[in-house]
C-alpha cells in the first residue's frame, strides 16, 4: 500500500526526507480491529511533534497522523460495533502507526460512523479535536449539557483545530457565555462565525479586555496554546474556585499561585483511553457518534479550514510547514491518493 514516512525524526520540514513517498505490507486486523481504506485525512500539531521529536537519527520509517475518515474494507473476528462498507471517522492511537497511508488499522471502540451529511474531507477534519474539545468540556471542565447558566468560558486559541470545534459545543450544547481569543481579522470572524459571544486579541492584554466587555472574571479557561505566555493573565481572569483545562506542554508550569483562589488544573490528552484501554475506552466510540449525529442534524459543522489536495508527501509537508507557522485556521485536510 502507499504510505508516506519518515525515517530521519527532527529534520525541518522543507527538507524532501523529513516525509517521503513509500510502499508498506497493508496491515491484517486484530481481534477488535477495523481496516479502513483511507479517503482523507486531516493533520494536528502532534503530528509535527512526533516527527520533530528526537535526533536526526535513522529509524525504520513510520507512519505519522492521527485523523482518519474512510470505508471498512474487514474487520477482526470480535467486532461488532461495524461492518464491511461502513462508512467511519476517527483519530485513532499514538501507540499504533499513523493514517499517512492508504489502508489503516484502528480499534473499533475508538471509531463512529462518518456524518451521512458530510463528504469525507469534511468529516475528516472532526475526530481528533471533536474527542478532545469534548472530554476537555465535559469530562475536565465538569461542565454538563445545557448547563453553565450565569458561567463562562474563555477559549484562548479558538480559532485552531480544537477551538473551532470547542465554540461550537460550548455555545451549542451549554448555557456558558463563550469569549473566544484570535489574533487576525479572518481568525476573528471564523471564531464569531461559530459562535463565540465575544471575541479578544490574544496579543493583548487578556483580563483587560475582558473588563472591557463587563466581564470582570471567567469561571472557566480552556487553554489551547502558549498556556505558559498566557498562565499569569489567565490566573488572574479566573474566578475564585475557577477550572483551568489545557491541552499544550509548557516547559514548566507551577502550580502554587492556583493556591489562592482554589483554581484547579485540569489536563486533556484525547489518546489516554487508548494508550492505557481505559474501562471506559468506548466512551470515544459514543463520544463520535454523537458528534456525527449532531453534525447531520445541523447543529455543529465542520471545522475544515483549508484542503491541500492528494494525500502524498509534498502535499504533507506543505500541511505540516502551515502548522508549525502557527497560522493555520480550523483544519487543513488531504483527500485521496
Amino acid at each position: 500500500m502507499k504510505a508516506i514516512v519518515y525515517t530521519h525524526p527532527g529534520l525541518p520540514i522543507n527538507d524532501p526526507h523529513s516525509l517521503f513517498d513509500s510502499d508498506l505490507p497493508t496491515p491484517t486486523p486484530g481481534a477488535r480491529d477495523l481496516l479502513v481504506a483511507v479517503k482523507a485525512i486531516s493533520v494536528n500539531p502532534v503530528d509535527t511533534k512526533v516527527r520533530a521529536r528526537g535526533k536526526d537519527a535513522e529509524t525504520e520509517p513510520k507512519v505519522l497522523g492521527w485523523d482518519v475518515a474512510g470505508v471498512v474494507t474487514s474487520v477482526g473476528p470480535e467486532v461488532t460495533l461495524f461492518k464491511p462498507g461502513d462508512e467511519v471517522f476517527y483519530a485513532g492511537t499514538i501507540t499504533r502507526p499513523g493514517c499517512y497511508s492508504e489502508f489503516h488499522l484502528v480499534d473499533e471502540r475508538i471509531a463512529g460512523h462518518k456524518p451521512t451529511s458530510l463528504g469525507f474531507a469534511e468529516a475528516a477534519a472532526l475526530p481528533l479535536t471533536s474527542v478532545t474539545a469534548w472530554e476537555l468540556l465535559f469530562d475536565r471542565l465538569g461542565i454538563v449539557e445545557n448547563g453553565g447558566e450565569n458561567q463562562s468560558l474563555l477559549i484562548v486559541g479558538a480559532g485552531g483545530g480544537v477551538g473551532s470545534i470547542l465554540t461550537q459545543l460550548a455555545r451549542r450544547l451549554t448555557r456558558l457565555k463563550v469569549i473566544g481569543t484570535a489574533s487576525r481579522p479572518e481568525t476573528r470572524q471564523w471564531v464569531t462565525d461559530l459562535g463565540a459571544h465575544h471575541v479578544i486579541d490574544h496579543r493583548q492584554n487578556l483580563p483587560q479586555q475582558l473588563k472591557s466587555l463587563a466581564i470582570n472574571q471567567v469561571t472557566h479557561v480552556a487553554s489551547l496554546t502558549h498556556t505558559d505566555s498566557y498562565y499569569s493573565q489567565l490566573i488572574e481572569a479566573l474566578a475564585p474556585q475557577g477550572r483551568l483545562a489545557l491541552i499544550d506542554d509548557p516547559d514548566t508550569l507551577d502550580a502554587k499561585p492556583l493556591k489562592t483562589k482554589c483554581l484547579s488544573l485540569h489536563w486533556e490528552f484525547m489518546f489516554t483511553r487508548s494508550m492505557f484501554e481505559t474501562a471506559d475506552m468506548i466512551n470515544q466510540h459514543i463520544i463520535l457518534e454523537r458528534v456525527s449525529s449532531l453534525i447531520d442534524q445541523g447543529v455543529l459543522k465542520t471545522t475544515l479550514g483549508q484542503h491541500f489536495g492528494v494525500i502524498n508527501a509534498e502535499n504533507l509537508r506543505r500541511a505540516h510547514a502551515l502548522i508549525e507557522s502557527g497560522q493555520a485556521r480550523g483544519k487543513v485536510v488531504l483527500e485521496g491518493f
